[in-house]
């Protein structure tokens, strides 16, 4: 009874100190509320697609850059290509990788994904996250989507080039995923 007591006593002395509990405004968040496509597409929603772009060139970039890194020795004096059959391989880990380290939140109404590589400046002070369900599936076949479309070959040069150039190949340019005209056409739905 000792203990509860002077918990209270401590808990209602907070508020009344200036600069204590009570004069914070209290932090809340909610889940995203996914709509019908979100929850059981098979596809990326368009409207997450660059997002989703963005994942799978950062998650490209980076298992490149270890595997060449591990290439590296102290005598090297460079960068050394990795060979064709090591791209090959690194590029087809990346996309069968677990993706469960990205999700969606909503952050002033808008829902995006989020995870390694998805930053994009000022962060909320409290977000949920919404990871799991659909969201690695439909990462992992983004991913093998653009090695299909693009190749091993011309990703490991943009690479070699750089994430932006990486990035770029993925997503940017005329009817690409990250291209202003399709986020007009977002926006205009």
């Amino acid at each position: 009874m000792r203990l509860s007591l002077s918990l209270l006593l401590l808990l209602f002395g907070a508020w009344a100190i200036p600069g204590g509990l009570g004069d914070r405004a209290p932090l809340t968040a909610t889940a995203p509320q996914l709509d019908d496509e979100e929850k059981y597409s098979t596809h990326m929603p368009s409207h997450l697609r660059c997002d989703a772009c963005r994942a799978v060139a950062y998650q490209m970039w980076q298992n490149l850059a270890k595997a060449e890194t591990k290439l590296h020795s102290p005598n090297s004096g460079g960068q050394q290509e990795l060979s064709e059959s090591v791209y090959l391989d690194v590029l087809d880990r990346s996309c069968s990788r677990n993706w469960q380290d990205y999700g969606v939140r909503e952050v002033d109404k808008v829902k995006h994904l989020t995870g390694p590589g998805l930053s994009k400046g000022r962060e909320p002070s409290i977000s949920v996250m919404v990871t799991g369900g659909p969201w690695p599936t439909r990462l992992s076949r983004t991913c093998f989507h653009y090695l299909g479309e693009f190749g091993e070959d011309q990703i490991y040069e943009a690479h070699q080039q750089g994430r932006g150039a990486l990035e770029a190949l993925l997503c940017g340019g005329p009817h690409r995923a990250c291209s202003e005209e399709v986020s007009n056409t977002r926006e205009e739905l």
